[in-house]
């Protein structure tokens, strides 16, 4: 046994223990959670009139004398267990507002709808893949003495790609700000969309919901560059939402329109600074609008919606964009796994964010997102179901029902997390099995009917 390695001598131990069936119950009804959340208390169910107890659960019969649940995290490179449950719960969530389904009609599939897709401006050149990355016939070098261009042919996974082609002409701190703008630039995107409707329609502003209302479902990607640019499905219903039919006026070609017109039109400024003063921020000049149509030549619902699932569950490594953790001081930004690029933008995010002016923006507490502060995806109220719904839904199906006419006590605390080497061994284990019994289960649905299925 001391031979062993450790996660196999870990192994061994907990599959001798008496209660490692118990354990691998757990395990298991966590999918095989990579990073499991330890709890220790009890929970008593009483009947609301009588007072009796009906079940009591405490987990000092548990192994451990601890209850494991999901640590629920999104990103596959902490929990690919865990992630694959967000995409699978994101990709229904916004497929149900692009074809019905989840309480939401299926007459939505044939409303007015989008795919747009918004960049961020333009900070300095970059290296890009294609066919010759910036090529200059004039030649010429910048003030500090590196050429204009590059004249090489990048593969698109060559490191040198989205690193700038002079790092000191590059604008970080526009670059910063700008994505610590990001949220309040997309708000004020989606109001002006609004504005303009009414005024394609000769309307007054102020009565457009009594008229339409536009839904969306948007996720923010990091780019190559390490600039966040934004994906939504945008659809426009009636005064009511997905139950209303849209008002006549309401094409397709209006709203994209009004979409290009507002991706134009839009501005934030940022507070005003001695060190940088006061800076315009804009969508970048790449505006894409194209139109969701069930029989097409158009992007197909399933595939959009399994985009953006796919997308949501990236990790930092995985998109290349600073970190999955925060960081608490300039050591951790000087040894951070990243590109010298993003660690400029890092530092960037930690010297504004000791500036008064831009106290607001908590750029230190957000330098891991390189100033980035909204969500990955976020959606609009009546476009479509929600996570907690879906999760309800999840809990009916496998027997979890709320039962009426009684009451809960319940009693919890955090005693830990995470797994022993052998545990961690056994979960991906289980994760594994889990995986290809899923892949094994799309398989015959697909064909079975040819669509897509989470």
């Amino acid at each position: 046994m001391r031979q062993l390695p450790e996660t196999d001598r870990d192994a061994i131990r907990l599959a001798q223990d008496p209660q490692f069936p118990r354990w691998l119950q757990q395990i298991t009804a966590t999918g095989g959670c990579a990073h499991p959340v330890h709890l220790s208390g009890s929970t008593t169910t009483l009947d609301g009139t009588t007072g009796e107890i009906l079940h009591h659960y405490d987990t000092r019969t548990e192994p451990g004398e601890r209850l494991l649940v999901r640590c629920r995290n999104r990103r596959a490179t902490i929990c690919p267990a865990c992630s694959r449950l967000h995409a699978g719960d994101t990709y229904h969530l916004v497929r149900a507002g692009l074809l019905g389904g989840k309480n939401i009609p299926e007459t939505v599939r044939h409303r007015p709808r989008l795919f747009v897709t918004l960049t961020a401006p333009s900070f300095g050149a970059v290296h890009r893949t294609g066919e010759v990355c910036r090529p200059r016939r004039e030649g010429g070098t910048c003030a500090h003495g590196r050429p204009f261009g590059c004249g090489a042919v990048h593969a698109p996974g060559a490191g040198v790609v989205g690193q700038p082609l002079c790092p000191d002409c590059y604008d970080y701190t526009a670059h910063v700000l700008w994505h610590a703008h990001a949220s309040k630039l997309w708000d004020r995107f989606v109001i002006d969309v609004r504005r303009r409707l009414a005024t394609s329609a000769d309307l007054v502003q102020s009565s457009f919901t009594q008229h339409a209302r536009l839904s969306f479902a948007r996720v923010a990607e990091y780019q190559k560059r390490a600039a966040v640019h934004v994906h939504a499905v945008v659809r426009l219903d009636g005064p009511n939402g997905p139950e209303d039919q849209p008002p006549a006026w309401g094409t397709p070609e209006l709203l994209i329109d009004a979409v290009r017109a507002s991706a134009r039109r839009v501005l934030v400024h940022t507070p005003y600074s001695p060190a940088a003063g006061e800076l315009t921020l804009r969508w970048g000049a790449q505006v894409d609008a194209r139109p969701l149509r069930t029989n097409g030549d158009t992007p197909d619902d399933d595939a959009v919606a399994a985009y953006v699932a796919k997308y949501v569950t990236k990790g930092a490594g995985e998109t290349g964009a600073g970190l999955d953790h925060p960081v608490t001081d300039q050591v951790d930004i000087e040894s951070a796994p990243v590109s010298e690029h993003v660690r400029s933008l890092m530092r960037t995010c930690w010297r504004l964010g000791r500036l008064p002016e831009y106290e607001p923006l908590r750029l230190r507490s957000w330098t891991h997102t390189l100033g980035y502060r909204g969500h990955i995806l976020t959606k609009s109220r009546a476009y479509s179901t929600t996570y907690a719904a879906l999760r309800a839904e999840r809990a009916r199906h496998m027997g979890h029902l709320e039962v009426p006419d009684v009451t809960s006590e319940r009693q919890w605390r955090y005693v830990g997390s995470g797994h022993t080497p052998g545990a961690a061994l056994i979960a991906a284990g289980v994760a594994s099995d889990i995986l290809l019994n899923r892949e094994i289960a799309r398989t015959e649905a697909r064909i079975a009917d040819g669509g897509a299925v989470w």
